[in-house]
């Protein structure tokens, strides 16, 4: 299995970059390829998880340790595949959605497209109390977590309004992770940060 690569980032694509390494080039698929923007042309350690399927072989990508522990514990649950634990990262941070899982809110987490009520309840069943032994979640057990899943919603509105005013998912996941480093907790907020960063481009 790769576990990572090394190597300078060449392309970014809608769905993946490519990741050059001694003259090879990995495609790597990942929920934001536009977050390793800012490593374009550069070197960078990208942690990965080789998915070998029947005929598919392929290399999913991540910033950091936590999001790949996160990704495999996904794809273990009935019904979850590595493209359904890839838009699940595209659009929430680790620590949110552990905490949703410890909290048993199966509101959240069918918000996130291809979880109904049955997968809800099922990651829910597999994973509680799994997911924070590596991870460390501020706020499980406390009223943090009913904030995130608020913070959700608002989130979930803002990239609607963004959809309504002609803004394409390609460039709506460009600016994602970074309007989560934001910590913005109202729609309006959110949109206006969105609208900011992306006149930008």
């Amino acid at each position: 299995m790769i576990a990572y690569v090394n190597g300078i980032i060449t392309v970014i694509q809608e769905d993946a970059i490519i990741v050059d390494v001694n003259g090879i080039g990995y495609e790597v698929f990942c929920a934001n390829p536009f977050s390793f923007q800012s490593s374009l042309n550069e070197k960078k350690l990208v942690h990965t998880y080789q998915h070998v399927k029947e005929d598919v072989n392929a290399l999913y990508g991540f910033e950091s340790e936590d999001e790949k522990f996160l990704f495999t514990k996904l794809i273990s649950v009935s019904g979850i595949g590595p493209k359904s634990a890839i838009n699940i990262l595209a659009t929430v941070n680790v620590p949110q959605f552990i905490g949703a899982v410890e909290q048993e809110d199966e509101k959240f987490l069918t918000q996130f497209p291809g979880v109904g009520k049955k997968t809800a309840r099922q990651i829910i069943l597999d994973l509680k109390g799994k997911l924070t032994e590596f991870i460390t979640v501020d706020g499980v057990g406390t009223n943090e977590t009913a904030s995130s899943t608020t913070d959700q919603a608002a989130y979930k509105e803002a990239e609607e309004a963004l959809q309504a005013l002609g803004y394409s998912d390609k460039e709506i996941r460009s600016i994602m992770q970074t309007l989560l480093k934001e910590q913005l907790t109202k729609s309006d907020e959110i949109i206006r940060k969105a609208l900011a960063l992306l006149m930008k481009q």
